[in-house]
């Protein structure tokens, strides 16, 4: 077994507006996990460090077990030291990184059995869906569908001037409760509006023509609904772009808006504050950039 092993992995915004399930982003936004050999032990540094478990219900460590089992070893004694720079439950991907963080790192302790591909697929599995998966792995923005059952992803080029501004309240949306409230059935338009949306959102990011996001980033099949949970967001949203953004959206199931940016960062999240703080809400702006780098093993 490798003594020492440092998994980084990046945030991730899923959905990215009209891309529900399958279309998400890597940010500069980073977790951290070292796995040591040593007595069992978990330790928690940064967001969440009075919050997750510390014992085997952990789910960096339980993801970490996964690889174990499916190539059929028993678990090694490992001690784990997680720092999460990624806020929890706030549509930034926390569980996803967990889950990639303890599949990467679970493989390099057992010494590379499997390939990046397994590595996402397993991801998935457990996620049940890709969009934040696939770009905590691979970086960058990614497209992620099934086919009978075949995960099958592509990596979407973006510009590399276009920033973010992320508004991320101090209230949570749990997922599994965001998703609950969504219909099960959803209109023939409010189909066609977010297919055209997705197609021109792709197409946006590969030519740069990023005028189009204030239409590209709009969507009916989740916002709407959860809307009717967060309040806050329509205003905020709307302060983003009043204020500049090239375009805004509910970040993941929420709670977090983010803004595609291209200048005026600070008035823009300014702006996005403002109007959380008028709708009575509280939280943190948070400045950093989509990344092409996605999960790695830092070099000792």
């Amino acid at each position: 077994m490798i003594e020492n092993i440092v998994v980084k992995v990046p945030a991730t915004s899923a959905n990215m507006g009209p891309g529900f399930d399958c279309l998400g982003i890597a940010l500069n936004v980073w977790n951290e996990v070292k796995v040591t050999k040593g007595p069992f032990s978990i330790k928690i540094n940064g967001k969440g460090e009075d919050q997750l478990p510390t014992d085997n219900s952990n789910f960096v460590y339980k993801s970490f077990c996964k690889v174990f089992e499916k190539i059929g070893e028993t678990v090694p004694e490992v001690s784990l030291e997680c720092t999460n720079g990624i806020p929890l439950t706030r549509g930034m991907g926390s569980s996803s990184a967990a889950l990639i963080g303890g599949l990467m790192s679970g493989n390099a302790v057992a010494g590379f059995p499997l390939s990046n591909p397994e590595i996402l697929r397993m991801g998935a599995e457990i996620e049940k869906h890709p969009d934040n998966v696939a770009p905590a792995l691979l970086g960058g923005v990614q497209i992620g569908i099934y086919d009978q059952g075949e995960l099958v992803t592509a990596s979407v080029p973006f510009p590399e001037d276009v920033n973010v501004v992320l508004y991320v309240p101090c209230q949570t949306m749990p997922t599994e409760k965001a998703r609950n409230i969504l219909s099960a059935e959803i209109q023939r338009k409010d189909a066609v509006f977010n297919i055209g949306r997705a197609a021109l959102l792709v197409q946006s990011l590969i030519t740069g023509d990023l005028d189009n996001l204030k239409y590209a980033t709009q969507d009916m099949l989740h916002q709407p609904a959860r809307q009717k949970q967060f309040f806050p967001m329509k205003n905020i949203i709307k302060a983003a772009m009043a204020s500049g953004a090239l375009g805004a959206f509910l970040s993941g199931a929420g709670s977090s808006i983010m803004a595609f940016t291209k200048g005026r960062e600070y008035t823009i999240g300014y702006e996005m504050a403002d109007a959380a703080m008028k709708s009575g809400l509280d939280g943190e702006i948070v400045f950093t950039s989509p990344t092409s780098k996605g999960a790695y093993i830092e070099k000792n």
